[in-house]
């Protein structure tokens, strides 16, 4: 993303020094605080990783002598996205629960206000990233602390063998693993356009690319970021309606190419189905966190040794990988809000979510760029390095999807997967790009009359 929100940097760390004994502290038992805790955490892609976000609860809660009832809820399906809006309209449920993307600020009215944690993390971390920013904070205060568990990018994951065999790129030269420098002509070349070519030879080798084109949350992250990388915007920061320009008939028309190297079960997709399209081996590329690569590797581990994951390629306008920033937050309505937040402060710490990002195998990007030294994508392998290219560094800027819009039209933007929409009228139903730009424009304007 472009630049923070985030202002007057120096008034906001003395405020996080003065809230620092309120997020440090420990949790301590005694007459509001005993009793029940219940925590609904998104259930993690990679295998194991949600089972040891699920020890250091219950770690905690037996030291503190909480009852903890500990809920995995997958996203699959869209039942995380159900269970929020389900308990926030009921106004009961779990104490804690995770909120991806857009989720948070769309229950803002909801959650209890965390500005002291989370500036207290700022005065030991450093500021967020400002996507993570832009989803979790409203209104000038945040409604939910930022957390490893589940922030994510998807930049391209594919084959080393496929790439050379059928592309003539070697991208482990180009994204090297660590202690080796990179080749900054291979990535200075490695646009959209090359991408294009690339995807059309490994199609005709009978190995196409795996691009979610659905209205899947995979797929609006990523081809949102495409949009992005084009200067393509559906609306600005000030809530004006920017769909019709040049940018976006220019992109609009690079997808009506690329659709053509796609299967053309792509449209049907659900946030699945590009990992194992990998998985399978049929695959050459998806766009996607380590989530795939670490299947592989338990279950076709033949595929598993040979993938590597890289930035994305550029655009006009930069270098965007697709981002994702998780939230922890708790509801105003919550029973146990002195055992939540003690929860939340515990699972906060920088040694407890580099056990996290750990036990993910390198599957989640920390919000905080002084986390971005964790070990685990140095280490993780077969092949050592496969993900240390994965955190986005150098020339890359991490698109949130719906940006900049204001939170309460980019949820929509989001939710109704406008951009998919526009790209599927003009490759699958025939559409003008003209046509797909004038649906675009009175969807949003349905969005701000709602």
């Amino acid at each position: 993303m472009g630049s923070s929100v985030l202002t007057r940097r120096t008034m906001l760390k003395t405020a996080a020094l003065a809230t620092t004994t309120a997020f440090a502290a420990p949790f301590v038992r005694g007459a509001h605080a005993a009793g029940k805790l219940t925590v609904g955490f998104w259930d993690h892609w990679v295998p194991g990783a949600t089972e040891v976000l699920q020890k250091l609860s219950r770690e905690w809660a037996d030291k503190e002598k909480v009852d903890l009832t500990f809920d995995a809820i997958t996203s699959q399906g869209d039942k995380l996205a159900l269970t929020i809006t389900s308990e926030g309209q009921a106004r009961a449920g779990h104490d804690i629960l995770s909120f991806q993307p857009w989720y948070a600020a769309g229950q803002a009215e909801q959650l209890e206000p965390v500005d002291d944690f989370v500036n207290q993390q700022i005065a030991q971390f450093g500021e967020p990233a400002p996507g993570c920013e832009y989803l979790g904070k409203v209104g000038g205060h945040w409604v939910a602390v930022p957390t490893c568990y589940g922030s994510s990018a998807l930049p391209p994951c594919a084959r080393i063998d496929l790439f050379k065999q059928h592309v003539g790129l070697d991208v482990t030269k180009m994204y090297p693993p660590p202690g080796v420098e990179r080749d900054q002509k291979l990535i200075d070349n490695w646009s959209w356009e090359i991408f294009l070519t690339a995807a059309e030879k490994c199609a005709k080798a009978g190995h196409p690319f795996g691009i979610t084109m659905s209205t899947a949350t995979d797929a609006v992250n990523t081809n949102d970021s495409v949009f992005r990388s084009y200067g393509a915007r559906l609306v600005d920061v000030e809530g004006n309606v920017t769909v019709r320009n040049d940018a976006t008939r220019q992109v609009l028309e690079y997808f009506k190419k690329l659709v053509q190297f796609l299967p053309d079960s792509v449209f049907a997709w659900d946030n699945a189905s590009n990992n194992k399209w990998l998985v399978s081996g049929k695959g050459a590329l998806i766009m996607n966190p380590p989530s795939a690569w670490a299947v592989a590797v338990r279950d076709a581990p033949q595929i598993g040794e040979q993938l590597w994951t890289f930035n994305s390629p550029k655009g006009p306008e930069g270098r965007y990988d697709s981002g994702t920033y998780s939230h922890w937050g708790i509801w105003k309505f919550a029973k146990n809000k002195s055992a939540a937040r003690g929860l939340i402060a515990f699972l906060s710490t920088r040694e407890n979510q580099e056990k996290l990002v750990t036990a993910g195998r390198g599957f989640d990007i920390p919000p905080f760029k002084t986390m971005m030294d964790f070990k685990v994508w140095e280490e993780e392998g077969p092949p050592k390095g496969t993900n240390y290219n994965f955190p986005p560094r150098g020339d890359v800027i991490v698109n949130v999807a719906g940006y900049p819009a204001p939170f309460k039209i980019g949820t929509q933007i989001y939710a109704q997967a406008t951009v998919c929409k526009m790209i599927a009228m003009c490759t699958q139903q025939g559409k003008s790009i003209e046509a797909a730009m004038d649906f675009a424009e009175k969807e949003i304007e349905g969005f701000m009359r709602s």
